[in-house]
């Protein structure tokens, strides 16, 4: 955790993600990427120079078999409030639509339902627990079905809704994450979704990881050139503050 702590703190300082007195909520799925994003979160909270407090949220997509309280134990320990959304997600998607390519809906839905109870609870700023590999993941699934050269940002303002998004690990690998949960033991809620596991993004992954046996440094090149392009509101601070020549 020292070595993630250290990326996560760089990460939040290269974009300036948060600022004195936040209420930072945190998405938490109840997969490793969430589950080690609020365990460094809680952490840092305790020491960064700019005081912050966090609370943990979980959309329950109403998915039978989902059991949450292995989460609501972790964050009694780490003495954070965690609230749970109740939705029919689930339900709306693959029994009343039944949709073929459902991920597009749910993400849309999870996310009007997770700005929905931030908003209620007063809180403004929410932390994603998207990683460096997802980073890299989603600009070839940009690139491959879209013909653009694009990716999320580390912060997203959206103004329909009030709420700032932020994305703490994207210095993290997927590597280390799961090193971390596994270290920790935390308390890994296995989503039995239809869909996991057969979507582009997994088409993707694989084809990444195929290309890395021969390209060892692929990621690396991939995440520097989208900062050092940039890719809109991709510039940490560290090349902001350098002049255009010594970039």
């Amino acid at each position: 955790m020292k070595k993630i702590l250290s990326l996560l703190r760089r990460c939040v300082e290269d974009y300036d993600m948060i600022q004195a007195g936040d209420r930072v909520a945190v998405g938490v799925s109840g997969g490793k990427d969430s589950l080690v994003l609020l365990t460094a979160l809680a952490r840092l909270s305790r020491f960064y120079p700019q005081s912050f407090t966090v609370e943990a949220f979980t959309v329950d997509m109403g998915i039978e078999g989902m059991d949450f309280s292995g989460v609501a134990d972790l964050c009694r320990n780490l003495e954070i409030p965690y609230h749970i959304i109740p939705t029919q997600i689930n339900h709306v998607i693959f029994e009343t639509r039944k949709e073929k390519n459902p991920c597009a809906l749910c993400a849309k839905m999870r996310k009007g339902s997770l700005h929905e109870g931030l908003l209620a609870h007063g809180i403004h700023k929410v932390a994603l627990g998207h990683h460096y590999d997802d980073a890299v993941e989603t600009f070839f699934l940009s690139l491959f079905y879209e013909g653009r050269l694009s990716c999320f940002h580390p912060v997203t303002y959206l103004d329909r809704s009030d709420v700032t998004q932020i994305r703490p690990l994207l210095y993290v690998s997927e590597s280390m994450i799961w090193d971390a949960a596994g270290r920790l033991d935390l308390p890994v809620v296995r989503n039995p979704c239809p869909a996991d596991g057969n979507t582009k993004r997994q088409e993707v992954k694989n084809l990444v990881a195929e290309l890395e046996d021969r390209y060892p440094k692929l990621k690396e090149y991939v995440f520097s050139s989208m900062q050092r392009l940039p890719l809109p509101n991709w510039e940490p601070r560290e090349l902001r503050r350098r002049p255009p020549t010594e970039k």
